[in-house]
C-alpha cells in the first residue's frame, strides 16, 4: 500500500482490522526517517488518545494510554534488549510496537508463542510503501 504521509489513515485503518484489539507484538522495519514513529502516534491519535508519542531511542520504552507500548532497539542488541527484561514486556496485555524489530527478534517471538505483526515502511519520494505481513 503506498500512501503519503498525510494519508496515513488508510494504513491504520488496516492495522486497526488486523489487531482488533488483540495482544500482539508490531515490529516495524523501515531505514532512519522512513516513519515508524509517526505510524505510532497517528495509531495513538486515533484511539483519542492526546499522549505525546515521540521515538522511545533513550529511553527504551514508552506507555501510551493503558496498554499501548512503544520500543526503540536501534541502539541495543537483541542480547541487551533481553537482558534488560524488556522480552517479558511483551507478557503484558496490549499492543507492543517495536521500531527496528529484526528477524532474530521476530522468530524468538513467535517460538515464545506471541502474536506477531510487520509492518515494512520503504520511502518514496514524497510517499511511503507500506507493506504489512502477519
Amino acid at each position: 500500500m503506498v500512501v503519503s504521509l498525510n494519508n496515513l489513515d488508510l494504513v491504520i485503518k488496516k492495522l486497526k482490522h488486523i489487531i482488533d484489539n488483540r495482544d500482539i507484538v508490531v515490529l516495524l522495519r523501515g531505514d532512519l526517517a522512513s516513519g515508524k514513529t509517526t505510524l505510532v502516534k497517528n495509531y495513538v491519535k486515533s484511539l483519542g488518545l492526546e499522549d505525546r508519542v515521540t521515538s522511545p531511542t533513550f529511553s527504551l520504552q514508552t506507555l501510551y494510554g493503558k496498554d499501548i507500548f512503544h520500543y526503540d532497539v536501534y541502539n541495543k542488541t537483541l542480547d541487551e534488549f533481553i537482558a534488560l527484561g524488556l522480552l517479558e514486556e511483551f507478557e503484558k496485555e496490549g499492543i507492543h510496537f517495536v521500531e527496528w524489530g529484526d528477524e532474530k527478534l521476530e522468530a524468538i517471538l513467535k517460538d515464545y508463542g506471541f502474536n506477531v505483526l510487520t509492518v515494512k515502511i520503504k520511502k518514496l519520494e514524497k510517499k511511503r510503501e507500506y507493506i504489512i505481513e502477519s
